[in-house]
Order: structure tokens, then sequence, then C-alpha cells
């Protein structure tokens, strides 16, 4: 150990009360920067999960279209413009080349066909209103994995019983449903079918839970009274969620269909994901600069306090970069306690709340360790505190021994 080192180390131990509280200043920045900055990163995971179990990355359909101005480029003023949604079939035309031409691209992983059926659930006198989703069982479980959220039944038993139905178990408690049971559907074009329960999901998200279920694609289209080729949807996954949007707009040039992200189609949670993340970035990187504060604030009084010495110091023949690398050597020094007992404390704090249960559609509370963020947090809690230290440890640098002797 050199001198310059035994001479921060002394300071550091000389007054044990200031250096206790700048650790605990670092300790707490640290602590609550990994701690939030995790807890946000596990709401954005438990927020895409809730809405990949539900939603594909891409959406591919036939958008409405408005009406326009029988005559264009007209120099009259109409006096009455009254724009409405053309009455248009909204099926895809020649849907297995637009599903070819999908999984050509790169960045397709799956894409699968899908028809939404607006139904009335009945179960003698018990009637709930609904959505049914005709799918390709296989792929539809290649995209959303049913499987992993199905509480009661077989799933797969829904690709060898065209009759079959599963259901969300919002739609089992009201309806008083279980497997085996028969559940009648009439569909907005008044078709009435009968289906056997041969499973029951359950995503945590109640309003699905309580309305959606998933038919055979063709069971579907037969409840529209319409024929095989009749589809409203393609849904699309990529290998990143991230670029869905850029693949979408790649997507509705080669299609001529409108294609949908999924932060476009959940633009509300996003920017509710947006600001959350903007007002905890803020919030812990605050918490950690005024740890920083006081360090500085400790030094400073410090290299006040210890005027005299330095100078003499200084008359001794030590430089001014001696005298800045003992002060950052002390900064730095509480710095590494204080990130090393903060990551403690966040890693505990972790580990209690992550086996809390909420309950609801969140179910066990939305934390994990995040390596990243650990990572972050110690870069960012020892910059701070290096400069913390190398701003009093500049001026200490700057002093004149013969003057301060004089006096």
């Amino acid at each position: 150990m050199n001198i310059n080192s035994v001479i921060a180390k002394t300071y550091i131990f000389s007054n044990k009360k200031l250096t206790a509280v700048a650790v605990l200043g670092v300790l707490l920045g640290m602590s609550v920067y990994i701690f939030m900055n995790s807890l946000l990163v596990g709401f954005d995971k438990s927020s895409n999960t809730s809405i990949f179990r539900n939603t594909s990355h891409i959406r591919v359909y036939q958008d409405d279209e408005i009406s326009k101005v029988l005559v264009k480029n007209s120099e009259d003023n109409y006096l009455i413009v009254n724009p409405k949604v053309v009455p248009n079939n909204n099926t895809i035309i020649n849907p297995k080349m637009i599903l070819e031409t999908i999984l050509k691209q790169k960045e397709v992983i799956v894409a699968t066909p899908q028809v939404n059926t607006s139904v009335f659930y009945n179960n003698g006198k018990s009637q709930i209103a609904g959505i049914s989703v005709g799918i390709k069982p296989d792929e539809a479980n290649l995209m959303y994995n049913i499987k992993s959220f199905m509480v009661d039944g077989n799933f797969d038993l829904l690709k060898s019983n065209p009759n079959g139905i599963v259901i969300g178990s919002g739609i089992s408690e009201k309806m008083n449903l279980a497997l085996g049971d028969n559940l009648n559907l009439t569909s907005s074009k008044g078709i009435n079918r009968t289906f056997k329960v041969v499973g029951i999901f359950k995503t945590n998200n109640s309003v699905t839970d309580k309305t959606k279920s998933y038919i055979n694609l063709s069971s579907s289209q037969q409840l529209l009274i319409e024929g095989n080729s009749y589809i409203t949807d393609i849904n699309v996954n990529v290998t990143d969620p991230e670029i869905a949007e850029k693949v979408a707009a790649k997507l509705t040039q080669i299609t001529g269909y409108k294609a949908e992200g999924w932060k476009e189609a959940n633009a509300t949670i996003m920017a509710t994901n947006k600001m959350r993340k903007m007002i905890i970035t803020f919030v812990s990187f605050t918490i950690l600069l005024v740890a920083g504060f006081g360090i500085y604030n400790i030094l400073n009084m410090t290299v006040s306090q210890k005027i005299n010495d330095i100078a003499i110091l200084k008359a001794m023949g030590f430089k001014g970069k001696d005298v800045i690398r003992i002060f950052v050597t002390q900064a730095v020094t509480i710095g590494i306690m204080g990130v090393i007992g903060g990551v403690i404390l966040a890693t505990i704090l972790i580990t209690i709340l992550k086996k809390v249960y909420l309950g609801g559609d969140i179910g066990y509370f939305p934390i994990d360790y995040e390596p990243k963020k650990f990572v972050q947090g110690v870069v960012i809690g020892l910059v701070i505190t290096f400069f913390a230290g190398y701003i009093p440890a500049k001026k200490a640098a700057n002093v004149d021994p013969v003057e301060i002797l004089r006096k």
C-alpha cells in the first residue's frame, strides 16, 4: 500500500460518522436504483406477456374504408361532407397466396389465419356475449403458447374434434361449465351450433377470460355462413417483437392490406409504460445523484478541515496529482462500500418481493433479478462517486502551501 492510499485510509477512518453517512447514502441510492429499474423491467415483461397471450406481433387485415367525394379534383366547394365507413366485406382475398408471401420474409417465424366471430354463449337461460376465435390449433399454439395457460382439459383435442371448443375460465365459472359439457353458440348471422368443451384456459386477464373462446377455423367459417377461403386476419410473429412495426410497414407494401404492429394496437398501454419508465428512471437516478452530493459535501468539508495537512503534504513534495489521488481514493472507497451494500440490499428486496402473490391479472409481484440493471447501477454509482470526489480533490490540489502556512 503506497503513502497516498495510507493517507486516504486515515481520512476515511478518522471521521467514522461522516464516512458511515456517505456509505449509507450510496447504499440506499444504489439499492433503490437497482430495485426500481428491475421492477420497471418486470412490469414491462408482465405487460408484454399479457399482451402476447392474446395478440400477435403483427396483425394483417382488411382495413375499413372511408367514403370520399365522388368527383375528384373538382373546384366546386361541397357544402356538406359526411365521411362514413364504406360497407365492405372484411375478408382477405386469396389468403393462401398472402400467407406464402408473408412466410417468405426472413423476419417472420410463424403466420397463421384467423376468423373472429362475435357470438352469444348460451347454456340454459344463461347468455354471455363474447368472441369466438377460429384458429388452426397447432399454429395458434406456436404463436400464443395457449397450452401454457390451460388450467383444465387438453388443447390438442381441438384438432381431432371439429365440434370442440376451448373456453376462458370466466365463461366456465359464469355458466357453470366443465369438461365434456355442451355449449351453444349463436353467431351474428343467427346461426346456432352446439360445441363440446374440451379445455379451459386462464390468461389472468379477466376481460379475455370472460369473453373469449377458441374453435376450429372451419367451425367459425360455418358460423358466419362463409366458405373455407374466408379469413378475417392473418397473425404474424417475428424474430424480435421490437422490430414488429418495421416489418408491419413492409408487409403493408407487399400485401396491400393493413399490417398493424402490436405497439400500434396497444398504443395506450405503450404510452403508460413509457410514462412509467420516465418517472422511475428520473426518480432512481435523482436518488443516486443525491448520494453523490452527500459524498461531495463530506469531502469538501474534509478538504476545508485538512487544509493545513494538505499544505504540509505539498510543502513536503507531494504533487497536485498525489492530492487528487488521495481524495479520489477516499471517494471511490466510500462508493465501493456503498455499491456492495446496495447490491446486497437490492437482492434481498427482490428475493422477498418476487415471492409475494398479488392476485388478479398480475399474479406474483412482477420483479426479477436483472443482471443488466445491476451492472448499470454499479457503473453509474461508481462514476457519480468518482466525480463527487474529483471536484473537491481538484480544489485541494490547487492549494498554495505558502499562503496557507502564512495564515
